[in-house]
């Protein structure tokens, strides 16, 4: 196992700045950091010399011989990554550099208890390493979103109203039983904002992610960084209230826009439709399925039907509405929606824009951009290995 407790300053800052560039040649990384160029080489060539850094191909010609592109080292170990969804697993085996080396989905069930499901994870996780040939000691840090709020530092949800039951299971007990590598866990929304700013190459400073799905949350990067606020429920955005008249929501509040626009109450205003005789497809599919689900709202919407699209509509519109008091607060540069619902079509984007551009405040959406999470099939892993990378490897001692 790798000690990350005895690199310095320098040395962090040169892996810290491989890790987003993904690769850097030696003269670009030893201009890159704000120390002399000697005191720079030196700390390349000793984390060469390490093996914590390596040579990883070539980059383009501009003259002469081609430089050399340092990464950090696949030799080093592996990163595990696991992202919980309501309905879901995600298992991955990544490099440090988030190069992916396997990748596992699967449904689940996470009322069935957090003991079910991560004996599930830790099967998917010991199929992977004996698939690769990779022993439990060469993981080097494990990285867990859930879908619940997240004391982070001590890894325990808090009150989580989608996992009746879990508040109690220890998460890294669980894995520490098979592995000796820290664990770090998360709730997914910030977990995908992770995989965002990764894939962003941390181009952005100031954006959201918003997830929508069983749940609504959001993903908050402030000035580079995760915002989790003093006790991680920083995001919860689900629970806004969009209408005091509207339905009661599982927290016991009335109107919150979880309520009126996550999965499930799409689902229910479209069944709704169906036996209202509002749709004759929709009621086509609700015979021949027994449920509709979000996806047949959105296949529906895209053939045309009049009452999927004002469902669509509306539920946009009611995420546009708590996003525009988010927008007007924090005044983001870029929203990205994700999850499952953000799959029922462009509709459903268009609302959720027309809604947020017409509540806000003209100077909030000067320079606001709202689209979709990119790559979103695998934001969920990248950004658990995102995590575990950030606090295992460049996070200073005094964050352990």
């Amino acid at each position: 196992m790798v000690d990350w407790h005895h690199l310095s300053d320098g040395e962090r800052a040169l892996l810290e700045r491989l890790f987003w560039t993904g690769g850097l040649s030696r003269g670009d990384l030893a201009a890159s950091v704000d120390f002399s160029k000697s005191k720079a080489n030196m700390a390349i060539a000793s984390l060469l010399g390490r093996e914590l850094i390596e040579e990883g191909g070539v980059q383009p010609s501009t003259g002469g011989r081609r430089p050399e592109l340092l990464r950090l080292s696949h030799g080093m170990g592996v990163l595990a990554a696991i992202d919980i969804g309501a309905t879901s697993i995600d298992v991955a085996l990544l490099a440090p550099d988030m190069t992916l080396i396997d990748h596992r989905s699967e449904a689940a069930d996470v009322h069935a208890g957090a003991p079910l499901v991560f004996a599930r994870v830790r099967n998917l996780l010991r199929q992977m390493r004996e698939r690769h040939d990779i022993a439990a000691g060469r993981v080097l840090g494990i990285g867990v979103g859930v879908p619940g709020p997240v004391a982070f530092d001590s890894g325990m949800l808090v009150n989580p109203p989608l996992l009746p039951g879990w508040e109690t299971f220890s998460i890294r007990d669980c894995l520490a039983e098979e592995y000796a590598a820290p664990v770090f866990v998360d709730n997914d929304v910030n977990i995908m904002a992770l995989g965002t700013h990764w894939r962003l190459r941390g181009q952005l400073r100031n954006f959201l992610v918003i997830k929508i799905g069983t749940g609504i949350g959001c993903g908050i990067i402030c000035h580079g960084a995760v915002y989790r606020g003093t006790d991680g429920s920083a995001g919860d955005v689900g629970h806004i209230c969009v209408d005091p008249h509207g339905p009661l929501c599982h927290c016991g509040n009335a109107g919150c826009v979880e309520a009126m626009a996550a999965g499930p109450a799409i689902a229910r205003m479209a069944e709704a439709a169906a036996h209202a005789g509002e749709s004759a497809l929709l009621k086509e599919l609700l015979d021949r399925n027994g449920v509709l689900s979000p996806m047949d709202l959105g296949n529906a919407s895209r053939a045309g039907d009049a009452a999927a699209n004002a469902i669509v509509q509306q539920a946009g519109g009611w995420i546009g509405r708590m996003l525009a008091a988010v927008v007007n607060f924090f005044n983001p540069s870029h929203i990205f929606i994700g999850g499952g619902v953000a799959k029922v079509g462009p509709l459903f984007l268009a609302s959720i824009r027309q809604s947020v551009y017409q509540r806000s405040l003209a100077l909030s959406t000067r320079h606001l951009d709202i689209q979709y999470v990119p790559q979103v099939e695998s934001a969920g892993v990248i950004g658990a290995g995102v995590m575990a990378v950030q606090e295992t490897m460049l996070a200073g001692p005094e964050r352990r």
